[in-house]
């Protein structure tokens, strides 16, 4: 992308220097406040435990931007198998762990410009090197969401984002 990156919305007629390219969810979407008060349960920036039964991460679902060199990107969180939720702690500071195969998971946020609910669409977790949390990448199906996955997002698109985000029911 070149040139002026910021852009006037029509929400609110604001002109706003930069685009945002990123928004996260701090916590799945199952998470309730009740549940910090449970000896089971456990709430990190990465991490999620809800009654010592389910297992969650917290990802990057990343979507192309078409003619960008940057991709626009949701902070999500995944729901994975007990044993999967071990394997990807096991190596969080090993060297080379980015070499592991991609984990089973279920999406476990809502991700509100959509329509239809994000929750529970089918995705694969790719451990990246230290430091660097994972990847989510969405089984192909005709959600709005894997299919801007893999088909990319105009800029204009990236701002129609912005807008519904910063502006809820305008």
């Amino acid at each position: 992308m070149s040139g002026d990156l910021g852009y006037t919305c029509r929400c609110c007629g604001k002109y706003h220097g930069e685009l945002p390219m990123s928004y996260g969810a701090e916590a799945p979407a199952y998470w309730r406040g009740e549940f910090a008060a449970d000896a089971s349960s456990l709430l990190e920036s990465d991490v999620c435990i809800i009654n010592g039964e389910h297992y969650f991460v917290r990802g990057t679902l990343e979507i192309p931007v078409i003619g960008a060199d940057e991709a626009f990107s949701w902070g999500a969180w995944v729901s994975l198998s007990e044993a999967n939720f071990k394997k990807t702690l096991d190596p969080m500071s090993a060297e080379g762990r980015e070499s592991e195969a991609p984990y089973f998971g279920w999406l476990s946020t809502e991700l509100p410009v959509y329509g239809a609910s994000t929750l529970n669409l089918k995705t694969h977790v790719h451990t990246r090197p230290v430091g660097l949390r994972p990847t989510i990448e969405l089984e192909p199906t005709d959600h709005l969401l894997a299919l801007e996955q893999h088909k990319g997002i105009t800029r204009e698109r990236v701002r129609g984002i912005a807008e519904q985000l910063l502006h809820p029911g305008a």
